[in-house]
């Protein structure tokens, strides 16, 4: 059962994938937010394409790798989908939203990350510029790549004014890997824009 984090809690990867966490994937999805002329029909429009008036919304998921000085060594995006030393792998920007489940993907092998990367923050842009008012059931979650077992999701609820949110990190922590759930909102369209919001955090 995939624990359900609560922003600014905390959780051991191992400890809730029962065992050693070597591949996960990072999986993020959202839904554009509907009318209520097509909420009462049904209709539950993916991100992309399927807003009233044919608005698109084009997010992007990123990975920032940070050193313990909280430098950033190598960022994962849409311009550069792996990163130099081949451990994590963007699967590509999603600019359609078809398919139900995640829009976007990260792969994450953690025995390969370098010795030197303490942490991974996982944020998320609205490249158009349009902000999460548009938005609605935005969720980033841990899968356990082996057996495909969702390990933890967390719901970022949050909607408004914004077009980036810092979403959660992944960091070593005592020789293990946990993860944080930051949700913490941000405007910008890349991540570039967000490296004041997101090395705190780092």
């Amino acid at each position: 059962m995939a624990v359900s984090l609560q922003k600014g809690q905390k959780i051991s990867l191992s400890k809730e994938a029962g065992g050693d966490l070597t591949q996960v994937k990072l999986g993020l999805g959202w839904d554009v937010a509907q009318g209520p002329q097509e909420k009462k029909g049904g209709f539950l429009g993916k991100l992309f394409g399927g807003g009233s008036g044919g608005d698109s919304i084009d997010l992007d998921a990123s990975c920032i790798m940070f050193d313990s000085n909280k430098q950033a060594i190598d960022a994962i995006w849409f311009s550069q989908l792996k990163s130099k030393d081949g451990s994590i792998v963007h699967t590509g920007d999603n600019r359609t939203g078809d398919g139900d489940g995640d829009d976007e993907v990260i792969n994450v092998d953690l025995s390969r990350i370098p010795a030197n990367v303490v942490s991974l923050v996982f944020t998320v842009n609205s490249f158009t510029g349009q902000t999460f008012e548009t938005v609605e059931n935005a969720f980033c979650r841990i899968v356990n790549a082996n057996n495909n077992q969702e390990v933890a999701r967390y719901n970022l609820s949050a909607q408004g004014g914004h077009t980036a949110m810092v979403m959660a990190k992944v960091y070593r922590h005592n020789n293990e890997w946990k993860m944080h759930a930051i949700g913490e909102t941000a405007s910008g369209r890349t991540f570039h824009d967000l490296m004041p919001a997101i090395t705190p955090h780092a």
